[in-house]
């Protein structure tokens, strides 16, 4: 046997296969899976082959070169370690740090130190509604640095690890993970995943929107929160294994500029809040304090909407199939490596049910999404 883990599951008429050694997630035909399945399992291909002959009753010579061409181009590469550790940089140089910022997250105080107001404009604007005049006591402290163009994450005095410019977001998740571990009091591996969407629900229930980047998910997120729902987490959405429930991470909502003039009259404080260029996404945002509450710390969560704002649209409201939903959720999703709780991902991905919602209409998208969370759909 391989020393890579294979974990399969079979959704709909395909199949997702999870490799442990390179952490990828691939959607292939059953008949592709079962024969990786084998190949993994180290029968013989000569053996594979002859079967494959047989039930499709093809040319052994066709049956050699798709089992050959299996091997060579998805459990080969799958099943090869990668280089991809970003974190691997221990020596460093603490230096002075110019900026402590102080925040009060779930009753807990978090101290950053920032080296500069590069490190400051990482972190800061999301979590600014958070700060607090609190300048002692505080349970945790990071500290932030950049050194030979990679960006350091110290917290309590252990090194966590150090990113490269081009990888950024990376330390950004990494430090927000860190975060959601201690407000939650769960360890990274009491988690199944964190999401690049919305959460969003009422008392009993959760949604996630989701949706590309200018497709209009946190301008739908600001909407519904005006309506009287609850923004859970939105961007950095975090899934638990135990439950696979979403909980909260409070973060502010980020609002673009061109959506100033339908969320204005929602929230008359943008007009004074302070702007920010973020001129390597080539967006300027404002940010908008989530009405996160005491009383909800997590939801159950069995439905995704992939939403789309489309000038004059009418409201079209679709299923799609976990597959099509699962190869636009993954790539921007950081799932657990645990083999048990990709087992438990999966498991929990076959049973959500997946919508598409283009709208322009926001009554009428607030009314869908009324429904969905009242099991009127």
């Amino acid at each position: 046997m391989m020393n890579t883990t294979l974990i399969r599951k079979d959704i709909e008429d395909k199949s997702i296969v999870w490799f442990s050694e390179t952490n990828q997630y691939i959607v292939l035909e059953n008949k592709t899976a079962e024969i990786v399945n084998l190949l993994h399992s180290e029968i013989p291909t000569q053996e594979i082959s002859k079967q494959l002959m047989n039930e499709l009753n093809i040319p052994s010579e066709q049956a050699e070169l798709f089992v050959s061409q299996i091997q060579r181009e998805i459990l080969i590469p799958n099943t090869t370690k990668k280089d991809t550790d970003l974190t691997n940089s221990p020596k460093y140089t603490i230096p002075n740090f110019n900026i402590s910022k102080f925040y009060k997250i779930e009753g807990l105080i978090f101290k950053v130190d920032y080296q500069s107001e590069f490190e400051e404009y990482l972190i800061h604007p999301k979590f600014s509604h958070l700060e607090t005049d609190v300048t002692s006591n505080y349970d945790h402290n990071f500290q932030v640095f950049t050194n030979n163009d990679k960006t350091f994450l110290i917290i309590n005095n252990n090194f966590i690890g150090s990113w490269l410019r081009k990888n950024i977001h990376y330390f950004q998740g990494k430090f927000s993970m860190y975060i959601v571990q201690y407000i939650h009091n769960k360890p990274e591996d009491n988690w199944m995943g964190i999401f690049h969407a919305s959460g969003l629900g009422n008392t009993k229930k959760s949604l996630l929107l989701l949706g590309d980047s200018g497709n209009g998910k946190s301008t739908s997120l600001a909407i519904l929160q005006a309506n009287g729902f609850t923004c859970l987490a939105d961007d950095f959405v975090p899934v638990d294994i135990e439950k696979q429930h979403v909980y909260t991470f409070p973060s502010a909502i980020s609002i673009k500029k061109n959506s100033l003039e339908t969320l204005l009259p929602m929230y008359p404080e943008l007009e004074h809040t302070a702007e920010f260029n973020f001129k390597r996404l080539n967006k300027i945002v404002r940010y908008l304090p989530p009405n996160t509450t005491k009383a909800v710390k997590h939801l159950p969560c069995n439905d995704l909407i992939f939403i789309k704002y489309e000038k004059n649209s009418e409201l079209i409201f679709n299923s799609i199939s976990n597959i099509t939903a699962f190869q636009q959720l993954i790539p921007d999703s950081w799932i657990s490596n645990t083999p048990e709780n990709v087992h438990v991902f999966l498991d929990w991905f076959s049973r959500v049910n997946c919508y598409q919602l283009t709208y322009s209409n926001n009554t009428k998208m607030v009314e869908t999404i009324k429904n969905i969370l009242n099991n009127d759909i």
